[in-house]
């Protein structure tokens, strides 16, 4: 595949939440425009599919995404189709009612266990409504002070659901189990890294596969060394893409260290994870941008990194490894992420027949000018602080 073919066939997952208002533990900042139901915010996903070309799916979390009726997951998938769009990956939360103060599949108590369990089983039920392929968990479960429960038992309790919801899953369909280092438990968490992942997909089989949040390691953990031994085990599901400078930032994607960005896409490309079995997806809380333009210009980003991670001379790069030439090696690398990709992926637009600058192509489009005009009154979409 050539380069520009590779870079054409991309897709990247806008997230649903991206769309609504957002903010930090401590507040939550509104904007005018923002979304007011999951149509809406379709409306808006559809806005940067048609600038970048490479955004085709949108991933939903409920009970943000809630809609009634017997057929509300079947109407807002061909609500999406009718824009250009797919309904992706169907993100569970079982993290923000107070009975999973203590956890949620691991709670102590059986009775808030079930209540977890036949939520997540509810959301296999509307990945069968509108499509989906794939079911992203992630648990907030932990303790926060040694001896607070048992680690063990605690395991035990996530794997036997993990089993269950494993057990309901339809044909085609995947769950992608995501980690987090800490927060919002302290002393530990139930699925804290990608070694707890796997263990826990390994068991499952091929169908359970890890998800990476670029945001949830510890400073200077080298992520891209995960995103190699994932893809050479056949475990790495997709990405959580987002920036952090301190901990879990959630901000754009790239902003932070768009080298790291580039190392992680040419362990994808030499990893052979550029098809459909790795899922792209954005993770981000737009807090004080815009949330359009954050958005399509984190799906820039994420197609520069790419381009530059194409661009690698890897038959230069393996000679010079065979040499044990350290500097030719590093330089190898370098001159493919010092290269301007941005002619490269103007060219690529313009063959899609887009605009080579989707930023200035929203700017002119008039829809930030309609959506704040047109949105008014109303409950606006958020997660809520």
């Amino acid at each position: 595949m050539t380069v520009k073919a590779a870079l054409k066939s991309q897709a990247v997952e806008t997230p649903s939440w991206a769309y609504g208002n957002s903010g930090t533990r401590f507040k939550v900042f509104a904007q005018p425009g923002v979304p007011r139901t999951p149509q809406e915010k379709l409306d808006d996903a559809a806005r940067v599919h048609e600038h970048t070309g490479v955004a085709p799916s949108v991933a939903l979390h409920i009970p943000w995404d809630r809609v009634e009726g017997a057929d509300g997951y079947a109407a807002l998938a061909a609500y999406a189709k009718e824009r250009g769009l797919r309904l992706g990956a169907i993100n569970a939360n079982v993290f923000q009612d107070d009975d999973y103060k203590l956890g949620s599949v691991t709670h102590p108590d059986p009775a808030v266990r079930r209540k977890a369990l036949a939520h997540l089983m509810e959301c296999v039920d509307i990945m069968d409504a509108t499509g989906s392929r794939d079911l992203k968990l992630w648990f907030s479960d932990g303790t926060n002070y040694p001896g607070q429960d048992d680690l063990r038992e605690r395991q035990d309790r996530l794997a036997e659901a993990l089993a269950a919801v494993y057990e309901r899953l339809g044909e085609g369909q995947r769950m992608l189990l995501e980690y987090k280092l800490f927060e919002p438990a302290f002393y530990h968490m139930d699925v804290p890294d990608w070694g707890t992942a796997y263990a826990h997909c390994l068991r499952l089989g091929d169908r359970a596969q890890v998800v990476v949040d670029t945001g949830h390691h510890a400073p200077g953990t080298n992520i891209e060394f995960i995103v190699a031994v994932l893809l050479r085990e056949g475990k790495l599901g997709g990405f959580d893409f987002n920036s952090r400078f301190y901990a879990d930032d959630d901000l754009m994607v790239g902003a932070a260290d768009p080298f790291q960005l580039f190392r992680l896409m040419y362990e994808v490309v030499r990893g052979g994870g550029l098809g459909p079995g790795v899922a792209f997806m954005l993770d981000q809380c737009h807090n004080i941008e815009p949330k359009i333009p954050a958005i399509i210009r984190s799906v820039m980003n994420v197609q520069e990194a790419t381009a530059k991670a194409l661009l690698v001379d890897r038959e230069a790069l393996a000679a010079a490894q065979r040499e044990g030439d350290v500097l030719a090696a590093n330089a190898v690398l370098m001159d493919a992420y010092n290269t301007d990709v941005r002619p490269l992926l103007a060219e690529v637009r313009e063959e899609m027949g887009l605009d080579p600058d989707p930023m200035a192509a929203y700017r002119r489009s008039g829809w930030a000018e309609r959506i704040v005009a047109e949105r008014v009154g109303g409950t606006q979409a958020g997660w809520g602080a």
